[in-house]
């Protein structure tokens, strides 16, 4: 008997090796072959924009959703940024947005609006005054530690992250009970 994990509901499936693996999910019936892109072409969105265009009888514009760029690779504009548009290069602002984002170890979602996150630099924290959980017998975290500050390039929200070294300080805190 071999078994397999649902990408969708992580629940193991065991199949019976005479009739062969399981097509969809018994428990969430979901397919199991992998994991589906929908992958939307420029004419899929000017389609669109017509149908809403008859819809609400406003004229279409020439630009698409997603400030003039046929790239497929680069991190999409939204409202915010077009404050910008007539004073900077949103073209060359997405080309660096996904040069750096391929360079980053790790790319947070923005809780606002789902896209990938900026490093945008570390913070060094001096003055801090840690928990000291009677459970745990000592602080949680003490200072100084640094935390990594990412920066959403769509709509600037600002997230706040313990760097990798101050994890490890934290872990071990935790999980020894000792600071």
């Amino acid at each position: 008997m071999e078994t397999t994990v649902c990408p969708w509901c992580h629940t193991e499936i065991v199949w019976d090796e005479e009739f062969g693996p399981e097509e969809y999910c018994p428990h969430c019936n979901n397919e199991l072959s992998g994991y589906r892109t929908v992958n939307i072409s420029r004419d899929d969105l000017e389609d669109e924009l017509e149908v809403k265009e008859d819809e609400d009888a406003e004229p279409a514009t020439d630009e698409d959703l997603w400030g003039d760029s046929d790239k497929d690779s680069v991190v999409p504009i939204f409202n915010t940024l077009d404050q910008f548009r007539d004073e900077y290069d949103l073209t060359m602002y997405e080309s660096n947005t996904a040069a750096i984002l391929a360079a980053q170890e790790e790319a947070p979602e923005c809780p606002q609006c789902h896209e990938l996150l900026l490093l945008a630099g570390t913070q060094k924290v001096d003055s801090f005054e840690p928990s000291a959980p009677p459970a745990l017998g000592g602080p949680v975290l003490k200072a100084p530690f640094s935390m990594q500050v990412y920066v959403c390039p769509s709509c600037f929200h600002v997230q706040q992250s313990l760097a990798q070294e101050d994890r490890i300080q934290l872990v071990r805190n935790l999980s020894t009970g000792r600071s």
